[in-house]
C-alpha cells in the first residue's frame, strides 16, 4: 500500500514534465534576447530583470502546486520574486540601481541554493553534477561581480542576467525529462528491491 502511495505523485508529477520543458525553452530564450544587447539602458535592464523575476516567481508558485510536503518554502519564495518582479517593472530605474549595488549578494544567494541543491539531490540523480556545477559558476560570478564599479555593472548585470537565465533554461530542461522518466525509476526500484 506504501507502495502505491508514494508512485501516485510522482505519476501525477511526470504528467507536468513538459512544464519543465516549456519554461527551460522560455528561459533559453530570454537569455538569448538579453545576451543580443550590445549596451542597453538601465531601463531596458530594469525591465528585463522584472520579467526574469515574474517568470521565476510563477515556476516556483507552480511547484509548490505540484509538491505534497514544504510547499509553503516555494511558495514564499515564489511570492517574494513577484512582488521583486512588480516592483522592478513599476521602477526600472530604482530597481536596476538597487540589483546593481547587490547582484553579487544575490548571484551567491542562488549558487548557494543550487549547489546545496545539487548536493541533496546526488543520492536520487543522475545528473546532479548540473546543478552543481551551474552552483558554482553562479557563485564565483557573485565575486567577480562584487568588485564591479557601478557604471560597469549595467553591461555587466546584462551579461550576467542573460547568463543566468540560460543556464536556468539548460537546469529547467534536464529536470524535464528527469520528471517525464521518474516513474520509470520508481518502478526498476521497486523492483530491485523485490529481488532483494
Amino acid at each position: 500500500m506504501e507502495n502505491t502511495a508514494q508512485e501516485q505523485p510522482a505519476t501525477q508529477l511526470a504528467r507536468f514534465w513538459w512544464l519543465w520543458l516549456v519554461a527551460g525553452v522560455a528561459w533559453v530564450f530570454i537569455a538569448l534576447v538579453i545576451l543580443q544587447f550590445d549596451q542597453a539602458s538601465i531601463r531596458t535592464v530594469g525591465t528585463l530583470v522584472g520579467i526574469m523575476f515574474l517568470l521565476s516567481g510563477a515556476q516556483q508558485l507552480a511547484l509548490a502546486a505540484l509538491v505534497d510536503r514544504h510547499r509553503w518554502i516555494p511558495a514564499v519564495f515564489g511570492a517574494l520574486l513577484l512582488v521583486a518582479g512588480v516592483v522592478s517593472l513599476i521602477n526600472p530605474e530604482d530597481s536596476f540601481a538597487g540589483f546593481a549595488d547587490i547582484l553579487g549578494f544575490l548571484f551567491l544567494i542562488v549558487g548557494t541554493f543550487w549547489t546545496l541543491g545539487a548536493f541533496a539531490e546526488r543520492q536520487t540523480n543522475d545528473l546532479w553534477w548540473v546543478g552543481l556545477f551551474t552552483g558554482i559558476l553562479m557563485i564565483i560570478l557573485a565575486f567577480w561581480t562584487s568588485g564591479q564599479f557601478f557604471i560597469q555593472k549595467a553591461y555587466v548585470l546584462l551579461v550576467f542576467a542573460g547568463i543566468w537565465a540560460l543556464m536556468h533554461g539548460v537546469t529547467d530542461i534536464v529536470r524535464a525529462f528527469q520528471i517525464r522518466r521518474l516513474p520509470d525509476d520508481l518502478a526498476r526500484m521497486d523492483a530491485a528491491l523485490r529481488q532483494t
